[in-house]
């Protein structure tokens, strides 16, 4: 049976680019259908007890720098560690892909290509020409992606999957959903392809 997952990120994320590619094509590979959902992790933050970067403590930020040479290395992704446009504002590049997602476009595609740009080659995800390119490259209208993208509507939808991704218990980013199942990490994407690619049954009982 194929399955459905829906898939809550964030294009400044640098987990949730790590995992994207591998997932993407687990997903392809087992028919799978992908509801690509970014959201608001900020707001999700002050439900869940998450907190920005900066406010996290030195021996958290510090084993944060650690476990991305090492999911680097593992994923073969030349990740740049402190690149130039982070911490940057989210929201124009989330928007982009959800405009892309309601117009039919490649979501996953360009939510991919933006979170290369920010982790590995020094672009800034929060401007829109830079945005308006990405999505030209991939063969869209990156003028009617960016101007969908700075619409009320994609705002008003931004708002409620981030009030979706509170009520299905999300925290953080990349979060993957399947049959109310939820598994938080790239880290966990074996879990994800057990299921998808073997039909590995989920929790007989949640504990939520």
């Amino acid at each position: 049976m194929a399955h459905t997952v829906d898939y809550y990120l964030t294009i400044t994320s640098p987990w949730t680019f790590m995992g994207h590619d591998e997932f993407a094509a687990m997903a392809k590979e087992a028919g799978a259908t992908i509801n690509v959902k970014p959201v608001d992790f900020g707001a999700v933050f002050e439900v869940s007890g998450g907190l920005p970067l900066p406010k996290r403590s030195a021996q958290r930020r510090r084993y944060r720098m650690f476990e991305l040479q090492r999911w680097s290395r593992r994923r073969n992704i030349p990740l740049n560690l402190n690149p130039a446009f982070f911490p940057a504002d989210p929201t124009l590049g989330n928007n982009a892909v959800l405009a892309a997602r309601e117009m039919g476009l490649d979501a996953m595609a360009l939510a991919g290509e933006l979170m290369r740009g920010v982790w590995c080659n020094e672009k800034n995800a929060a401007d829109p020409a830079y945005v308006a390119g990405i999505a030209d490259a991939l063969g869209m209208d990156g003028s009617a992606v960016v101007t969908n993208a700075q619409s009320a509507e994609t705002a008003a939808l931004m708002l409620t999957l981030t009030e979706e991704a509170k009520a299905e218990q999300v925290f953080g980013a990349p979060s993957y959903v399947i049959n109310n199942e939820l598994w938080w990490g790239q880290d966990h994407l074996d879990f994800v392809r057990d299921v998808l690619l073997n039909g590995t049954a989920s929790l007989a009982e949640k504990p939520y």
